[in-house]
């Protein structure tokens, strides 16, 4: 049972990409689609960004994750290389955790 559902889910996938591919060129090319385009991947990344910080299960929490984003976010701010922030604010978070 649960292959149809792989299965049916994969065809989904396959069909959605197709209708994106069949947009015409013009359609495509329209300041507002550009607009918008450009802004969906940064609002999925910060829903799931926000989701894994202030969600544990059912729940909104605020613990050591959200000190570490924080920290990340005066990292960003200060224009440091990424491994920087990530590293810092995985630091930051586990000193948290310790305290």
């Amino acid at each position: 049972m649960i292959w149809w559902a792989v299965l049916g889910a994969g065809v989904a996938c396959y069909l959605l990409k197709l209708a994106g591919l069949s947009v015409p060129a013009r359609v495509l090319e329209h300041p507002v689609v550009e607009r918008i385009a450009d802004l969906i991947p940064v609002a999925l990344l910060a829903a799931l960004v926000a989701v894994q910080v202030f969600a544990s299960g059912p729940a909104l929490v605020l613990d050591a994750r959200a000190v570490g984003l924080g920290a990340a976010i005066l990292l960003l701010m200060a224009r440091a290389p990424f491994l920087v922030v990530v590293f810092g604010a995985a630091l930051v978070a586990a000193l948290v955790r310790l305290v």
